[in-house]
C-alpha cells in the first residue's frame, strides 16, 4: 500500500496539461465500440477506471489497436474497431474495477443484449447502490438483478433480451439528477424501437448527448428533457479527448488559494456542465482567466490561467451540486484555507461515492485542525484556522487522496502530511505523483 508525503510550499508556478477527461474516455470506448467502422481516439485516459471500460468492450467482441501509451499505465492513443451495435457474449464476468460510471453505462448497454452477462467490480464498487439504474431499466423490460451484499448492490446480472422481446422505450423522470443514470437509460434506448426520454430535475453533465452527436446519433435536449430514438447506428469518427477539468481542479484550487501563485493548465475541457468549480472559486475571489477557447469536436476546450490571491468562503448552491460532485472534496479544502464560512448542503449524493465523502472530508479536515460541522447532506466549514500536518487515510477514494495531498501543501504546523493508500489515485489521474513532485520542486512539467 503506497503513501505520499508532502510538506508545505510557498511558491507555485507551472504550465502543463492534465490527462484526458475521464467521463469522455468512458463514453468514447463505448460509442466507438458500438460504431460502424474504426475510430482513432487520442488523449484517452489510461486510468484504471477507463481501462476497465475499454477491456469490458474488448470482452464483448470489440477489437482495438494501441498507437501510443503512457509508460507504466496504458494506451493514450488507439484505434477502436466498432461492431455496428452487434456485441458478443463475454466469456466471464465483466470487471468494472472501481468505476461506477463504467458499471452504470455498461449496464444500460448490456440490458438490451441477447445474451446474459454479469457486471462486477472491487469491494468499494460492490458496496455502492445500483437501484437508480435498476428501476428504469426494469421499466424498459430488462432482466437485471443486484446480487451483491448489501442488498441492491453489484454484481449485476443482466438477462437475455431476445429479438422478440426488445427493450421498450420509456419516458423516465429521474428523482435525483445523475448523469450516469441518464446515460444508462439513453444507451439502452439506442437498442429499442421508438423514442426514449429522460427528464432530469437539474442539469447534469451532457457528455453522452455530445458524444452521441459526434458519432452521428441524433438526440434532442431542451429544458432538461433529453430524448433519443432507437435503431440508430453510430458512425465511426476520430476523437481527441480534452484534459479533465476534475483533475485540473486540484492544481487550480492550490494556485487560487496561494497569493502570488501563477498556473496555466492547457487544453482543458470546458464543457459548461463541468465548469461549476471555476464559478465557485471565482465567487470566492479567485483570479481565473480562460484563453484559446475552441470547440472543434463538440467539447469546448481551452487554457485556464490562475493567479493566486486570498479567498473568502461561499455557499455552494443546490443547482451547482450535481456538477460539483467530484470537486467538492478539494473545494472543502479551499473553504478551510479561505476566510469566512463555506457552506455545502444538498449534497447527500456524496455519501454513496467511492467513500462517504461527507464523513471522509469532515474527518480529514478535523484531523488537520480545521473547524467543520457535519450535516446529513453536507458540511459547514469555518475558514482561517491554520492547518497542521497529519497522517490521513484516503479510504480508497482517489478524490479524497488528492484533495488532502493538496491540503498538506498548506499545512504549516508540525511538518509532514502523510496520505496513506494512494494507489487509488490511478483510478482517475495516472501521473499525479509526477506532477506533484515537479510542482513541489519547481521543475518544468
Amino acid at each position: 500500500m503506497s503513501t505520499i508525503k508532502v510538506t508545505p510550499i510557498n511558491h507555485l508556478e507551472a504550465v502543463f496539461e492534465v490527462p484526458g477527461d475521464k467521463s469522455i474516455s468512458h463514453r468514447a470506448a463505448i460509442m466507438a465500440g458500438l460504431a460502424n467502422g474504426s475510430s482513432q481516439i487520442d488523449n484517452y485516459l489510461p486510468s484504471e477506471d477507463c481501462l476497465c471500460t475499454l477491456n469490458a468492450m474488448a470482452s464483448l467482441g470489440v477489437r482495438y489497436e494501441v498507437l501510443g501509451e503512457l509508460d507504466g499505465y496504458g494506451p493514450t492513443s488507439l484505434v477502436i474497431h466498432g461492431q455496428k451495435m452487434q456485441l458478443s457474449a463475454p466469456d466471464g464476468d465483466v470487471d468494472c474495477g472501481n468505476s461506477g460510471t463504467g458499471m452504470r453505462l455498461l449496464a444500460g448497454m448490456l440490458a438490451a443484449q441477447p445474451f446474459e452477462s454479469t457486471l462486477t467490480g472491487d469491494a468499494s464498487l460492490c458496496s455502492r447502490p445500483m437501484g437508480r439504474i435498476i428501476k428504469p431499466l426494469e421499466k424498459m423490460g430488462a432482466s437485471i438483478q443486484a446480487v451483491g451484499e448489501p442488498a441492491g448492490c453489484a454484481p449485476l446480472r443482466l438477462g437475455n433480451t431476445s429479438a422478440e422481446s426488445k427493450l421498450t422505450p420509456i419516458s423516465y423522470e429521474m428523482p435525483v439528477a445523475s448523469a450516469q443514470v441518464k446515460s444508462a437509460i439513453l444507451l439502452a434506448g439506442l437498442f429499442t424501437e421508438g423514442e426514449t426520454t429522460v427528464i432530469q430535475p437539474n442539469e447534469t453533465r451532457d457528455h453522452t448527448e455530445r458524444i452521441f452527436d459526434h458519432f452521428n446519433i441524433q438526440s434532442q435536449s431542451e429544458n432538461n428533457i433529453i430524448s433519443v430514438t432507437g435503431g440508430q447506428v453510430p458512425e465511426a469518427k476520430d476523437l481527441h479527448i480534452p484534459g479533465d477539468i476534475s483533475s485540473a481542479a486540484f492544481w487550480i484550487t492550490a494556485a487560487a488559494v496561494m497569493p502570488g501563485a501563477h498556473l496555466t493548465i492547457k487544453k482543458v475541457g470546458l464543457n459548461p456542465t463541468r465548469t461549476a468549480i471555476l464559478d465557485v472559486l471565482i465567487r470566492m475571489g479567485a483570479d481565473i482567466k480562460i484563453e484559446n477557447l475552441s470547440d472543434a469536436q463538440g467539447e469546448p476546450c481551452g487554457d485556464i490561467t490562475v493567479v493566486g490571491s486570498s479567498l473568502h468562503g461561499t455557499e455552494i448552491l443546490r443547482e451547482e451540486v450535481p456538477n460539483l460532485i467530484d470537486e467538492i472534496p478539494v473545494l472543502a479544502v479551499a473553504g478551510a484555507l479561505a476566510s469566512g464560512r463555506m457552506i455545502i448542503r444538498n449534497a447527500k449524493e456524496l455519501r454513496v461515492k467511492e467513500s462517504d465523502r461527507v464523513s471522509t472530508v469532515v474527518g480529514n479536515l478535523k484531523a488537520m485542525g480545521a473547524e467543520v460541522e457535519e450535516f446529513d447532506d453536507g458540511m459547514e466549514i469555518t475558514g482561517g484556522a491554520e492547518l497542521h500536518a497529519a497522517e490521513l487515510e484516503s479510504f480508497g477514494d482517489h478524490r479524497i487522496a488528492m484533495a488532502f495531498i493538496i491540503a498538506g501543501l498548506f499545512a504549516h504546523k508540525e511538518g509532514e502530511t502523510v496520505m496513506h493508500d494512494t494507489d487509488c489515485i490511478n483510478t482517475s489521474y495516472p501521473g499525479f505523483a509526477d506532477h506533484l513532485a515537479a510542482i513541489i520542486e519547481g521543475k518544468a512539467i
